[in-house]
């Protein structure tokens, strides 16, 4: 059993730094791709005796893209390899995680992809950090998605055809749309995996993210929305109801009852009220994670509508980077 590691990055730093050094003594082979970094990650990646892929600069930038280039390297470095652990260079691999991952798979022959708990490495910084840390915390067990950093069979992975390239976020759950339809099952069990450091402080950062996140439904949508797999349909659906159409009905409504129309506007703390009682975590993280729930609608409206204008119009995406 030989297990490679794919790390992606543009100017992480230090987080790099950590990253790399977390993985280059316990996997087989190491390879640090990079877009475009201007911040010395490549010369910090080759004086670690990585190896080491620089993206064309005349191609647009892309998770996805880098994934690729990074794999197809490991393969050429390793032949034969079983298993890839694919990692985002802000974030650091738990000791351990590759070992315990990598007998979940010995174990488990009809899983393709396991995960395990990402965590945010600052989540008391700001309260966007707070919600990347409960946006990381999902259920254990089978399920139909897993996130950037995961450990993956090689041969499962050549068999679906890897990354969609074109895509500038939600790769991975459009990836493993294709690893349940060829059969395999995408596992995340209860083990710490990695610790990120989103390094998120501005209301603007959040806002960006949200609206990646809104493109990323929307295109997700279009391409597995159909049944039975009706992918990312429902969390679109979502989006057009409470980020455009309610404020949409509620200029209508404005229009013909004068102010008594804005009292539409009411279901916003009432939906925010809802989730928050709803909640699992401390009172605190609820209430924010609620408030941001529904504030992120409108963002992720502005995404999709993007997706939509980019669609029609025949135009290239390009990455909406929030750091």
């Amino acid at each position: 059993m030989s297990i490679g590691v794919v790390v992606i990055g543009r100017n992480e730093g230090e987080r790099l730094r950590k990253c790399l050094e977390s993985v280059k003594e316990i996997a087989d082979r190491v390879v640090y791709v990079d877009s475009g970094s201007t911040d010395g990650s490549v010369a910090m990646a080759l004086g670690m005796g990585l190896g080491v892929v620089e993206l064309d600069l005349n191609t647009s930038f892309t998770a996805a893209r880098a994934r690729n280039e990074g794999f197809n390297k490991l393969l050429e470095l390793v032949p034969g390899l079983t298993y890839v652990q694919f990692v985002d260079g802000d974030c650091e691999v738990v000791p351990g995680w590759l070992e315990k991952a990598a007998r979940f798979l010995d174990g488990h022959t009809d899983v393709a992809v396991v995960c395990g708990r990402r965590r945010e490495r600052f989540p008391d910084r700001s309260v966007y950090n707070m919600l990347c840390d409960i946006e990381w915390d999902t259920p254990v067990g089978e399920a139909k998605a897993c996130g950037g950093d995961a450990l993956m069979r090689t041969d499962a992975l050549e068999c679906v055809g890897t990354y969609r390239e074109g895509l500038i976020a939600g790769e991975e759950p459009e990836l493993c749309v294709r690893f349940r339809a060829a059969g395999w099952k995408i596992w995340r069990i209860g083990e710490e995996m990695t610790l990120h450091d989103a390094a998120m402080t501005r209301f603007g950062q959040w806002r960006k993210r949200s609206l990646r996140g809104g493109y990323a439904f929307a295109e997700g949508a279009h391409l597995h929305g159909a049944p039975p797999e009706r992918h990312q349909v429902k969390e679109s659906r979502r989006i057009w109801i409470w980020g455009l159409g309610i404020p949409v009905v509620t200029v209508s409504l404005a229009i013909w009852l004068g102010t008594w129309g804005l009292a539409i506007l009411l279901i916003y703390p009432a939906q925010v009220v809802r989730l928050a009682l709803c909640g699992t975590r401390s009172v605190r993280e609820n209430w924010w994670r609620a408030l941001f729930l529904v504030l992120g609608k409108f963002p992720e409206a502005m995404g999709q509508l993007s997706f939509l204008y980019n669609r029609l119009a025949g135009k290239t995406a390009h990455l909406i980077e929030y750091k």
